[in-house]
């Protein structure tokens, strides 16, 4: 596995449907994780190459440019080209508790 353990900021976990695109065409990915440097993806296998670009869309806020720096598998690890805000991060991490929240009443 080629993950880099030497990141800038802490991975938050998350578990959303993304949209976004990679080689020219649009694609449905799980958002694992998410920091402000980068985040981890889950596709079909073979989804994805290490060394091609990718845009995210997460619950309409568009994530920063990132290029895929490793794959395992279904997996796979985005760095961002830019940082996402801690806020956009927060915001993110409390829809989705929101969301379980909703779900178990």
């Amino acid at each position: 596995m080629e993950q880099d353990t030497t990141r800038s900021s802490v991975r938050k976990p998350l578990d959303i449907l993304v949209e976004g695109r990679l080689r020219a065409r649009p694609i449905c990915v799980e958002l694992i994780d998410v920091s402000e440097g980068g985040c981890k993806i889950k596709g079909r296998h073979g989804f994805a190459e290490k060394g091609e670009h990718v845009t995210l869309t997460v619950n309409g806020i568009r994530a920063p440019l990132g290029n895929i720096v490793w794959v395992e598998g279904k997996y796979a690890g985005v760095s961002f080209s830019g940082t996402m805000h801690p806020a956009i991060i927060d915001h993110l991490c409390k829809k989705q508790l929101e969301k379980k929240r909703d779900s178990a009443s």
